[in-house]
């Protein structure tokens, strides 16, 4: 059998996370930081493809077709990304992993992934980039990142329910493939959907808007895009952590934690684990 069903995926996501919440905090903040330049390097090729497209649907279509490559080298190659290590929830549940030893997982991963995410902006911004085609991938950096401080708190945190659903379901369905080509074609296609419907990334925005704060610098940038000095200005710091990384980390929370590992745990293990706690209060009685 070249993939796994789904009940063996449970199992065996059990063991992976049970790995993942054992590393070394210096593996997870350097896997971290690899995940988070991968996440910025797909998400600064998608605005690079896209900044003169000026149909909404191709646009998003093109972006959805690039993106992908971030999970793809995140589970290939090696990494650690936070979203989808919300699915470390399934260990817990199986009692595997304790909670304590989830949130340190997500807390050195997450700052991991906000350290490369960084980085790439800092090489984008010295490379020049934001200089290119006379300012207008700069002024697409800078709209794209407006437009996501621009959402309400309950509108970012359901977009990064929707969003980490999908990322958190592409890697379990990585999980199941046996071989290279298998994860690639299990990752395309949830990833594409999440870009293509403007669901809310934590991990990306660490690049996209950043890189919007960055860029804003250019001279041609207010022309291009034709936003205000108040609207310009709004697109700052607090901005971007409080009105979209807050409750769009809340949110791949929820849709990773809950909606795929909880209730996958539910249908495929739950039963499992209940009658191995039994079997273990059984033998210590019987002592």
């Amino acid at each position: 059998m070249a993939y796994l069903t789904p009940a063996e995926v449970a199992d065996s996501t059990v063991a992976t996370v049970e790995k993942k919440a054992s590393l070394s905090i210096s593996a997870m903040l350097i896997l971290g930081a690899l995940a988070g330049a991968f996440v910025a390097f797909a998400a600064e090729a998608s605005t690079m493809a896209t900044q003169d497209i000026p149909l909404f649907g191709p646009a998003k279509y093109v972006a959805s077709i690039i993106f992908g490559a971030a999970l793809m080298m995140v589970m290939i190659a090696g990494a650690e990304l936070f979203t989808g290590n919300t699915l470390i929830i399934v260990g817990v549940l199986a009692g595997r992993v304790s909670t304590g030893r989830m949130v340190r997982n997500w807390f050195w991963v997450y700052l991991g992934n906000f350290i490369g995410a960084l980085m790439v902006v800092a090489l984008v911004a010295g490379a020049g980039l934001f200089k290119v085609n006379n300012g207008v991938f700069a002024a697409a950096t800078v709209k794209a990142a407006y437009a996501k401080v621009g959402f309400s708190f309950t509108e970012a945190l359901l977009r990064g329910i929707l969003c980490n659903w999908l990322v958190t379901l592409a890697v379990w369905m990585a999980y199941a493939a046996k071989d290279i080509a298998g994860k690639i074609l299990a990752i395309f296609f949830p990833i594409s959907l999440f870009v293509i419907s403007g669901f809310e990334h934590s991990i990306a925005n660490m690049y996209y808007i950043p890189a919007g704060i960055v860029a804003k610098a250019q001279p041609a940038v207010a022309a291009l895009t034709h936003l205000t000095p108040d609207q310009l200005a709004s697109l700052n710091v607090a901005n971007f952590l409080l009105k979209n990384l807050l409750p769009v980390t809340l949110g791949n929370i929820i849709g990773g934690a809950f909606f795929v590992g909880t209730l996958y745990w539910f249908v495929y293990l739950r039963k499992a684990d209940a009658a191995r706690v039994a079997g273990r209060q059984s033998a210590s009685l019987g002592r």
